[in-house]
């Protein structure tokens, strides 16, 4: 990654290597063992000091050979700034790899403006250009836009206003609320909210907009964050979301006025498709430990409000929906596994034992699976849920020994009609079993439990918050941004 001096327009030959990042660059496979501060959770972030000697505020316009859009972007975008903004700013064009004239029509404009600057890395994609600039940025305030200016710039005071005040920790706009203003023809808007139902189902995402081109974070927040991101393309700004979900953040949401750019040289059945992938990969790092989510949420979380220990704000997870669709995906597994195992053990010993081995074995991975994501559970004792959990097994060992046992006595099954039998039986346990789940095991938290995304505990959760209208003068005071926001869902 090279700067382009903002006076001159030439390239300096240092390189910028983001902290915590080696030099060779951010690797595609593995993660960084960046060093978490060991703080205590504090219920809100100090106010951004404006005083400072650098920009307040950072954005950052990623392009790739956008010549004929650029000029008329930074031109419109540092007027709005310099009209709306009451404290310093900059506005850093992030080049990759472009090959037509967008890196010289930066420079010009870098040398016409001075709060432009130019970075140009080699590599293409988004998320590698956001991560790169945000991590070497002195600015307090981080945002980042479309070139295209799709979203009408009215939402960016109430974007970064709870931000600097400490409100909120990321700010996002959002096209899929009931009061945002969106044009756009009807397949992006299918592919758009599949996507982020996908999201909410599968990875108990509790944001409304994944990919709008909208966002801003607080630099202390991004500074610990970031380095275990690894998307270099679209899926960055999910990743981003769905990390500081878990790790307990307050997401603020805008909803937006945006106009679909007709000219727009994005895929977008190649970018869902590409997202779908990183949703697989994302859920491997989580399931796998490779992100220490709870490392960062010490370090990270907002405290639990007062309120929290109501016991009508503690709900066990998120809506019926959500937990019946991940419920089900990994009953599925489950029910593959047990069958896997089933065949196995049936090999040398007799039908029953085979069940109860294979049962026993997928029940407990099972019950850690729906604890963790169906229900968004961690931390608290996870002995006495396990423990529960093999009282509900045996009554799933019950309608299956039950099953096998009828059979056996009505006629002389071969292997195949055991397999089916059992697994008949299984899916009925299966429902017994979400039942049992809800109502019973995963109903209360012990104490010191912590939700993930999926759930809604107040007490952990991180809200995610709407504002209307937020006057950028008062972007200083909590209270004025607290009052003009609420809370929003997924439309």
């Amino acid at each position: 990654m090279t700067l382009t001096d903002s006076t001159s327009g030439t390239l300096q030959d240092a390189a910028v290597v983001p902290p915590g990042l080696p030099s060779a660059g951010f690797p595609s496979a593995g993660l960084p063992s960046a060093g978490l501060p060991s703080r205590g959770r504090a219920v809100r972030r100090a106010p951004v000091d404006t005083r400072t000697a650098v920009p307040v505020l950072d954005v950052t316009i990623p392009v790739f050979n956008e010549e004929r859009d650029l000029e008329e972007c930074l031109r419109r975008l540092h007027g709005h700034l310099q009209d709306t903004f009451p404290h310093s700013f900059r506005i850093t064009v992030a080049d990759n790899a472009s090959t037509d004239g967008t890196l010289k029509i930066a420079e010009r404009l870098a040398r016409e403006f001075p709060e432009v600057a130019v970075v140009h890395l080699d590599e293409k994609g988004r998320g590698n250009a956001l991560r790169k600039v945000w991590l070497a940025s002195p600015s307090p305030v981080l945002a980042y836009m479309d070139v295209d200016l799709s979203t009408d710039l009215a939402a960016l005071p109430p974007l970064l206003a709870p931000l600097i005040s400490g409100h909120s920790d990321l700010a996002i706009g959002t096209r899929l609320t009931r009061n945002s203003r969106v044009v756009r023809g009807p397949k992006r808007e299918f592919i758009s909210r599949s996507y982020n139902l996908m999201l909410h189902s599968f990875m108990g995402a509790r944001f409304s907009d994944a990919q709008c081109g909208f966002k801003a974070i607080r630099a202390d927040v991004a500074q610990q964050i970031l380095p275990y991101t690894v998307d270099t393309s679209w899926f960055f700004d999910t990743e981003l979301l769905v990390l500081a979900e878990r790790c307990g953040l307050r997401v603020h949401e805008v909803p937006v006025d945006w106009t679909d750019d007709p000219d727009s040289s994005v895929d977008v059945v190649r970018t869902a498709l590409a997202d779908v992938r990183g949703m697989a990969r994302l859920t491997r790092d989580l399931v796998y430990g490779r992100i220490p989510v709870p490392e960062l949420r010490a370090a990270l979380a907002r405290g639990p409000l007062p309120a929290s220990s109501r016991a009508d704000e503690q709900t066990p997870g998120s809506s019926l929906f959500g937990q019946l669709v991940r419920f089900a995906a990994i009953g599925a597994a489950s029910t593959l596994a047990y069958l896997l195992i089933f065949l196995f053990c049936r090999g040398f010993v007799d039908p029953q034992l085979a069940n109860f081995l294979a049962l026993l074995i997928t029940a407990v991975a099972n019950t850690g699976a729906n604890r963790r994501f169906t229900f968004g559970i961690q931390g608290g004792n996870p002995v006495r849920h396990h423990f529960e959990g093999l009282i509900v097994f045996g009554i799933g060992l019950l309608l299956t020994s039950g099953a096998l046992a009828l059979v056996h006595r009505t006629t002389t099954p071969d292997r195949w009609a055991e397999v089916l039998t059992v697994v008949a039986a299984n899916l009925a346990a299966t429902a017994v079993r979400f039942l049992l789940f809800r109502l019973w095991v995963f109903r209360d938290k012990a104490p010191g439990t912590t939700a993930a995304p999926g759930a809604n505990d107040a007490s952990s959760e991180p809200r995610t918050d709407a504002t209307d209208a937020t006057d950028a003068t008062d972007a200083t005071d909590e209270n004025a941004t607290a009052t003009t926001s609420t809370e929003t869902a997924a439309s």
